[in-house]
């Protein structure tokens, strides 16, 4: 198994951090969780793309962990041979989320169709909502699903990957929480979205205090890593985007509280489990 952390970025633009998207790659093939701006760019670059991509899994409805999921299955519609449905996983609410992305594409499916006589489908996704316990199982992956806290936004979910006696927690935007701790627990690798407190508390904008509350800080995924005994804590999705050359620092806060490998994650790094 393979995790990429295809874009590490946050909500505030940054040149070198595309949208909050993660890859983890497996024997039954690629899984994509969130897929903020610019993952499709970034999924080229990790050598896969919308055809690639078992299932698109998502933790939440939040704008920038979905912006691009209209390309993904644009992209996945016009480049594929026969029809493929995208198979998509996410909390109550993604459902609706998808038939409303169908619609909002409703004009470029007509240009398509009616220009490639061989289109002759429309694109559609297969969508499975989830809050708790095991929601995928083929026999040699299984992924799991618990319930996160990133009120107000709800539902919201993380998720658990399971293969070859290895397990990454994928935990998205959440405080810590019971089900960040079931779904952590143990884990070889554990991704977390994190502010920096510090950071954010020097900028002078009372929208960007609102995040304090219902984000994980470096502490507190330091601290969650610590409590669930993983063995590598993982941050990504960084508010505010690290100052280049500053990223270690933000590794230092979290190495202060939890022993194990901390990885500051940029766009496109690889852990091999």
């Amino acid at each position: 198994m393979k995790v990429i952390t295809l874009g590490t970025g946050s909500p505030l633009p940054d040149p070198n951090r595309a949208g909050p998207s993660t890859l983890v790659r497996t024997s039954s093939g690629d899984f994509l969780f969130d897929c903020g701006r610019g993952v499709l760019m970034r999924s080229a670059a990790a050598g896969t793309g919308p055809l690639g991509f078992h299932t698109v899994l998502l933790t939440h409805l939040h704008s920038d962990h979905t912006t691009d999921f209209n390309d993904i299955v644009t992209t996945r519609w016009a480049m594929s041979p026969t029809e493929q449905p995208l198979r998509v996983i996410g909390p109550v609410g993604t459902r609706r989320f998808a038939d409303l992305t169908l619609a909002m594409l409703e004009g470029d499916i007509g240009y398509r169709m009616a220009h490639h006589r061989d289109l002759a489908w429309r694109p559609t996704c297969e969508v499975q909502e989830v809050s708790d316990g095991v929601v995928f199982d083929d026999g040699a992956v299984k992924i799991i699903a618990a319930p996160t806290d990133h009120a107000p936004v709800r539902p919201t979910v993380g998720y658990r990957v399971e293969t070859e006696g290895r397990s990454v927690c994928i935990a998205g935007d959440t405080v810590p929480c019971e089900g960040l701790d079931q779904i952590a627990a143990g884990a070889d690798v554990y991704v977390q979205t994190v502010i920096r407190t510090s950071l954010v508390r020097a900028i002078p904008s009372s929208r960007l205090q609102d995040i304090l509350d219902y984000h994980s800080s470096i502490e507190d995924a330091a601290a969650t890593a610590a409590r669930a005994g993983v063995s590598t804590l993982v941050l990504t999705h960084l508010v505010p985007p690290p100052w280049p050359g500053t990223e270690e620092e933000w590794g230092d806060e979290a190495r202060a509280i939890f022993a194990g490998d901390v990885v500051v994650a940029s766009d496109l790094t690889e852990l091999e489990l």
